[in-house]
Formats: C-alpha cells, structure tokens, sequence
C-alpha cells in the first residue's frame, strides 16, 4: 500500500507506523452487571478477572477516563491474547441507550475466533436461545456470526475456517491500493 494518507484537504501525510501490541482494553457501559456478567462468561466463556468500585471522589474528577458517577461497578473480562473486554455499570435511567450509527459511536465488535469457538458460540447462543445471523462469507473464506449482548452491543464471532489455530487477520483482508479503489 502507499505510505502516504490523503488528509482530505489536499494535503499528503506520510504515515508513521506505531507497532502496537493489540488492545489491552476495550471499555463499555451497562446497567445490569449481573446480567453482563452472566452474558460474558457462560455465553461467550470470557473469564470474570478482575472486579471493583470506582473509589468514591474518583467518578467526578474530569478527565479521569471513567463515568462521572461515585462508587460504580468495573468489571474485566478475559477475551483472550492478552486483552480485556470492561464494563462499567452505569446507574439505571441515566443515561439513553445511544445510537450504534451515530458518529463516534461504535458499530460492532468482531472478535476473531478459531473454527472450534466459533462452533461452540453458535451453540451456547442456540442453547441460551439467543438469536444470531449467519453463518456469512464475508470476504473469500472468512466467515461471521453476528449477535446481540444483553446491552444492545453489536457483536460478530468471525472466523477462517480453514486456519484450524492463529488467523492472521490483518494478512486476511489487506489489499493492494489498485485492489481497493476498483
């Protein structure tokens, strides 16, 4: 690909590659930890790893990168490679359900999974009589099921079934500059 980014305004950036090592934490809100918890660890088989409150005065300094509300559950779960999957429990009424579409909202979270989990989620959705979509090819030989947690979050389970272990994902979908603007 070009190492250069059109910024949009006529202008050329060259890019600057920063390696980074993956996600340590995604962070997201609910106002059910019980049920989140439930959702995350016997539907989707995530290990609960680490439990607190915000400590009381910490909610309302600015900045701080959590809610600003007093003494609220954060919870972590293990999504495996050494990443989290947080919640924060927001009191219940506070705050409307936010639009995924809506710019700087997030859309989905697609989880990549090995052929194996991703049968095995199908089946403790199937078993907890949650609905999902797919199986669907969504590029050549990638495949995704999408499906709902208990807080309305988009999640897809995507795999390529013919890679038994570690997908390389990021080899999976690049393309060539001509490829992309076909």
């Amino acid at each position: 690909m070009d190492a250069s980014t059109n910024t949009g305004h006529g202008q050329k950036t060259e890019a600057c590659e920063i390696p980074f090592r993956g996600i340590h934490h995604l962070a997201l809100t609910t106002d059910d930890m019980k049920m989140t918890t439930e959702f995350y660890v016997n539907v989707l088989g995530m290990p609960l790893v680490h439990a607190m409150k915000i400590p009381e005065g910490v909610g309302i300094k600015e900045n701080r990168g959590n809610p600003p509300y007093e003494c609220i559950r954060h919870y972590f779960f293990d999504m495996g490679n050494d990443s989290l999957w947080a919640f924060f429990e927001i009191p219940k009424g506070e705050k409307p359900k936010t639009d995924r579409d809506a710019l700087g909202g997030m859309q989905h979270v697609a989880f990549a999974v090995t052929k194996d989990q991703f049968d095995a989620i199908q089946h403790r959705l199937t078993d907890q009589n949650l609905e999902f979509d797919g199986p669907v090819e969504i590029l050549p030989g990638i495949f995704s099921i999408y499906f709902y947690d208990p807080n309305d979050i988009r999640l897809e389970a995507c795999c390529k079934p013919s890679e038994r272990g570690h997908q390389n994902v990021v080899e999976s979908v690049t393309q060539t500059k001509a490829v992309a603007i076909r």
